[in-house]
């Protein structure tokens, strides 16, 4: 619901790396004559990672309050001496998706590339959104949600898959939880399929309580460390 915040800590095996935080607006916002929210992810190094890899990045994406496709993204991506500025339009009426990249030597957007978009296709936030909204409670294990995404330049149908519900302990408190593995793709950066698990609270807000990531270079994680403006009560474990 608008107001929402979420903060979590990042981290790198047992060290603290960074902090973030995702909030949705308290108003709503007009987009393509559709009532939208805005959602806002920020990320930042801490401490002495961030004098040796300086990264602060945000992510936004205004999503349909019925559907909850996004209709506009954008990505500010600051990470050392990277800098990328993009801006994703969706045309839900057409199938179409316009990609604008910031050019930062002549001060204007490049070429917008342009990419043929399924239905429902959404992007990395409002695919959250979405499996935040789905009616779990006749889901059994190995059920699986298929999410259909698009990231940079490239569409895909990401298969999510429920393992479960457990009791987990987070530094904003012990939850019931629902627990999912998205189904990764090969890739250079996670180490096989089954690389990531999530935990979602296990009532209607379904906020993300954590998430872990075997990488190539070592495990990396997402916790919560608090919240407000949740729109339900929190099944949280006394």
């Amino acid at each position: 619901t608008k107001g929402e915040v979420l903060d979590y800590r990042m981290s790198y095996g047992i060290f603290t790396v960074g902090r973030g935080t995702t909030k949705i607006d308290s108003k709503y916002f007009k987009l393509n004559n559709r009532d939208c929210f805005k959602v806002e992810v920020t990320g930042k190094t801490v401490g002495m990672v961030d004098w040796v890899a300086d990264v602060d990045d945000q992510w936004g994406a205004y999503i349909d309050t019925a559907a909850l496709v996004p209709h506009m993204t954008y990505r500010k991506i600051r990470e050392g001496k990277y800098k990328k500025d993009e801006v994703v339009n969706f045309d839900h009426v057409r199938g179409k998706i316009e990609a604008k990249v910031f050019s930062h030597k002549t001060g204007k957007f490049k070429t917008p590339v342009y990419h043929e978009a399924p239905k429902h296709v959404r992007d990395l936030i409002s695919g959250f959104m979405y499996l935040r909204t789905q009616d779990l409670s006749k889901v059994r294990i190995n059920d699986t949600v298929i999410v259909s995404g698009f990231f940079e330049d490239s569409v895909y149908n990401l298969k999510v898959v429920f393992k479960g519900r457990e009791t987990l302990k987070t530094k904003a408190g012990k939850f019931r939880a629902l627990v999912f593995k998205p189904s990764m793709p090969k890739n250079s950066l996670f180490d096989g399929k089954d690389s990531i698990t999530a935990w979602f609270s296990d009532d209607k807000n379904r906020i993300v309580l954590k998430v872990e990531a075997d990488m190539f270079i070592g495990s990396a994680g997402v916790e919560l460390t608090g919240y407000k403006g949740v729109k339900n009560p929190l099944n949280i474990v006394r």
